[in-house]
């Protein structure tokens, strides 16, 4: 039987309102079912006493309760005191009913299970879940893992489970389609399909619970190929349909790109030139170029885009480039605008935050072609952005932006019956194992070579406790050896306005204590033409010591700034910290990063800063990264469109990547109404990211 073929309403306790709940999560049918996997279990085989119980862990305890109250405190909750001969514990529960409260009587013996989080002296669970047990009878223990599935608003574990187990009837009596080619199944020896879902769905008793936990049971790891098969199989559907549509082909730029060259006061590296080559080779087909370049900071991906830029102006088209931040869009806009000047090249400007004027005559100049490179942050795709003859798009920093939004900008070529070439930057190196599977759809260039003369940023890592021997160090740099520094501040909310009060507090305090030397400040919250002259004077020399919020992740170059403090590292992922020692170690001079932490630090917190200080390899940092934090915190998966995996997980089965790469080509190629399956098997309506 085809169990896609099967409406969910079909399944006993699925009416009007239920139905529209599982809509949400992308369950239409009886397929959605059986591939709506659980993302964890809970172990309710075992009981475990009160003295063993570790905070932030679910636990399954039995208890008797000491006595009930209601609490006024902060809010009206329902308080019941229980022990087990081992310790005490409180249920706290904010929604209750007096039977709920009559019934929780002293003596009373409870089966619970729920997280533990530390209280005022003993263990408290938040609204557990709680089975009232006779004194005389045994606990009503489960003999295997309970599954544990999304859900979404007004629907529970439990409805989700009952409509499973009725599909998993249906899958022991019927016959799911085997989708993967036999070929493919016995060379790479994958079992039995209906078996694994059953097996994943309903893990049976008496297996090793940390083989399935840790996703190397065989079953998890079939269901696991399958489904980075299907993702997989997305993007090249994706890169199919865009290399379908005609692109301007655009040759070899005859003199812009070797003036260019003429006037730079150094020599490119030979990476530099080999991507360059790549990029000239894509430029002249007539399907749209998509290719990603990574390089690690400082590697000179700006002066390759530039290249490229050229190339097509040359011809007379117009280019736009996509910045993530105005202060990386303004930063971009001075450096093309110093190398393409000397070229009668006019490069025109728009971010949000530009005045109506100014904002009208950049519209103006982009749709009567003025514009020729055209520099701006999203609001380059917004509506009523027309361009006269776009046909190449650069996005810098990819991961700050979406899929959609990458896509969004070969829709301003419409009117010209091409799409742009599409040429995408990113400083924030991506491990080849992400990189398979999230950029599937692109081919890669890696500038894997930096300038000659620049010398590695010596980082060291101090508590802050020695923060005033910092702060005359920084002031011995900036008066003696003539080096300008920088001073991070962070904060653990996610407010830019909190983050500028404490940078405003900082440079005060800096400022006061170092009479001696000119301290300023920049933060997100200025206004662009403030932070534009700031960050002017910091270039030109005029300022010494700039305190700065993240805004200066990206796209600030001081060669003479070899000097960054930044306070509170503990707080910032792997990638970020690299980004931002990276504004320093840009010229000749020996360059140093002091990262000043708050103890205690948490083991993954060590472990961010012993890589900062240990390397400064861009990529060995980002493998350390996708280690630590996953891939969906690595490239932001709510803005890049990455599907979130049911079962699989980039980091555990990345040996299973290249496997899945060659059957993904295989069956793209000689069987592609079987990929369509597959897709939409495993991501169903979410393949609509790769569609646009």
């Amino acid at each position: 039987m085809n169990f896609k073929d099967y409406d969910i309403g079909e399944l006993k306790g699925v009416g009007p309102a239920m139905r529209e709940k599982l809509a949400r999560l992308g369950i239409e049918n009886w397929q959605d079912v059986l591939f709506h996997l659980p993302h964890r279990y809970e172990d309710r085989t075992q009981l475990q006493r009160i003295g063993q119980l570790v905070p932030g862990e679910a636990a399954q305890v039995l208890v008797t309760v000491e006595h009930s109250e209601i609490s006024f405190r902060r809010r009206r909750s329902l308080i019941c005191r229980v022990s087990d001969g081992s310790g005490l514990m409180d249920l706290r529960f904010f929604y209750f009913s007096k039977a709920q409260k009559d019934k929780l009587s002293r003596g009373q013996t409870l089966l619970c299970f729920g997280e533990v989080s530390s209280g005022r002296g003993h263990y408290t669970m938040i609204h557990p879940e709680v089975k009232y047990v006779s004194n005389t009878s045994r606990p009503p223990l489960d003999d295997r893992l309970t599954p544990v599935y999304p859900v979404t608003e007004g629907l529970k574990q439990h409805t989700i489970r009952k409509l499973t187990d009725q599909v998993l009837l249906k899958l022991k009596a019927g016959q799911l389609p085997e989708l993967l080619p036999e070929s493919i199944r016995q060379h790479y020896q994958l079992g039995d399909l209906a078996a694994a879902l059953m097996f994943v769905h309903r893990p049976p008793p008496g297996i090793d619970l940390s083989q399935v936990m840790s996703g190397e049971h065989p079953a998890k790891q079939r269901l696991a190929l399958e489904e980075l098969l299907a993702h997989n199989l997305s993007m090249l559907k994706l890169r199919s349909k865009m290399v379908r549509e005609p692109a301007t082909p655009i040759p070899p730029s005859q003199s812009m790109v070797k003036a260019l060259t003429g006037q730079l006061p150094f020599q490119l590296t030979a990476a530099q030139q080999r991507v360059i080559k790549e990029i000239d080779n894509d430029l002249q087909q007539p399907h749209p170029m998509l290719r990603l370049v990574q390089g690690d900071v400082g590697s000179g991906k700006t002066l390759v885009a530039a290249m490229a830029a050229l190339q097509a102006i040359e011809q007379g088209h117009q280019v736009a480039l996509m910045a993530p931040t105005e202060i990386l869009a303004e930063q971009h806009w001075n450096n093309f605008s110093g190398w393409f000047e000397s070229l009668g090249i006019s490069c025109g400007f728009l971010v949000s935050k530009l005045k109506a004027a100014e904002r009208r005559q950049s519209l103006e100049q982009i749709e009567n072609g003025d514009a020729q490179m055209v520099i701006g942050t999203h609001a380059l795709f917004q509506e009523g952005v027309n361009f006269n003859s776009l046909a190449l798009a650069i996005i810098d920093e990819q991961h700050r932006f979406g899929v959609h939004q990458r896509m969004a900008l070969k829709d301003k070529a419409k009117h010209t019956g091409c799409v742009p070439h599409q040429l995408i930057m990113t400083a924030t190196p991506i491990p080849r194992t992400l990189a398979m599977t999230a950029y599937a759809d692109l081919d890669t260039s890696i500038i894997d070579e930096l300038p000659p003369g620049r010398k590695p940023v010596t980082t060291v890592v101090l508590p802050d406790t020695r923060r005033e021997q910092v702060v005359q160090r920084v002031a011995d740099a900036c008066q003696n050896q003539k080096v300008q520094a920088y001073w991070v501040c962070t904060l653990i909310e996610e407010s830019e306005e909190l983050q500028c009060q404490a940078a405003e507090e900082t440079a005060r305090q800096l400022a006061e204590g170092l009479p001696q030397l000119n301290v300023e400040m920049v933060h997100g919250r200025m206004k662009p033409f403030d932070k534009q002259a700031v960050m002017e004077a910091f270039k030109a020399g005029d300022i010494d010591l700039l305190v700065a919020t993240t805004v200066i992740e990206v796209g600030v170059d001081v060669p003479n700034a070899s000097l960054m403090v930044i306070e509170n590292p503990e707080r910032l992922g792997l990638a970020q910290l690299h980004q931002l020692r990276g504004r320093v170690g840009r010229g000749s001079l020996e360059s140093h990063c002091v990262l000043l932490y708050h103890a205690p630090l948490s083991n993954n917190g060590k472990a961010r800063l012993e890589t900062m200080r240990a390397t400064n390899d861009g990529f060995k940092i980002a493998e350390k990264d996708l280690e630590l934090r996953g891939p969906g915190e690595v490239l932001g998966t709510r803005q890049t469109g990455l599907v979130q995996f049911k079962i699989a997980d980039v980091m555990r089965d990345r040996m299973l990547l290249p496997k899945v790469t060659q059957v993904a080509k295989q069956l793209f190629q000689e069987q592609p109404e079987v990929s369509d399956e597959l897709i939409n098997r495993w991501l169903g309506r979410r393949e609509e990211f790769g569609q646009v």
